[in-house]
């Protein structure tokens, strides 16, 4: 599968969905690594197997095995903190944000690539999370290793882009199913 195939299965109503799909890999402002990892990330984020499938399909055309590794455990590893960092956030009693978290997150030390990519697909699965505590973080992170806000911009829109893909896969297969059942 491919992207391609991803854009011929969104309706029509989905138009510009398929145009922004089809513009992701050539996104501005980010190294291939970066680009294909983040889209890589910000696909496991999404949670829709047709789109994961589809996407680590062709990002293993651009990643080596250690980045293909660390882009899905930036996922991982983010759907665990996202969680945990959200609450605390949003938690009335604001004593939990000064609790030790008691996460592991040994990957941060060494995440098998550059720390800047890493910390840019967290920085997108974080937006896919809504965890504003951990993308002011990720944002600082990769903003003070030199990364220019157009690549923040980027990763973020990439990480919109695949969500919503995601969101009308699914809504297609659920009313489809829906469809049948009415039959």
């Amino acid at each position: 599968m491919s992207i391609d195939a991803l854009k011929s299965r969104l309706p029509d109503y989905a138009k510009d969905l398929k145009l922004n799909l089809s513009g992701l890999p050539s996104t501005p402002g980010l190294t291939p690594q970066q680009l294909w990892g983040t889209i890589l990330a910000a696909a496991v984020a999404s949670r829709n197997g047709e789109v994961i499938t589809a996407i680590a399909d062709e990002a293993r055309q651009h990643l080596d095995e250690a980045a293909l590794q660390a882009a899905k455990a930036a996922s991982a590893m983010m759907s665990m903190t996202n969680i945990y960092y959200r609450f605390t956030h949003l938690v009335g009693n604001k004593e939990y944000a000064t609790m030790p978290a008691k996460l592991r997150m040994n990957i941060l030390a060494n995440p098998g690539v550059d720390k800047v990519d890493f910390e840019l697909w967290s920085l997108a699965v974080s937006a896919v999370n809504g965890c504003g505590t951990c993308i002011d973080a990720h944002e600082r992170e990769v903003v003070g290793k030199g990364l220019t806000k157009e690549a923040v911009q980027n990763a973020v829109r990439i990480a919109a882009v695949l969500y919503a893909v995601s969101t009308v896969l699914e809504a297609e297969s659920a009313l489809a199913g829906e469809t049948r059942a009415a039959a």
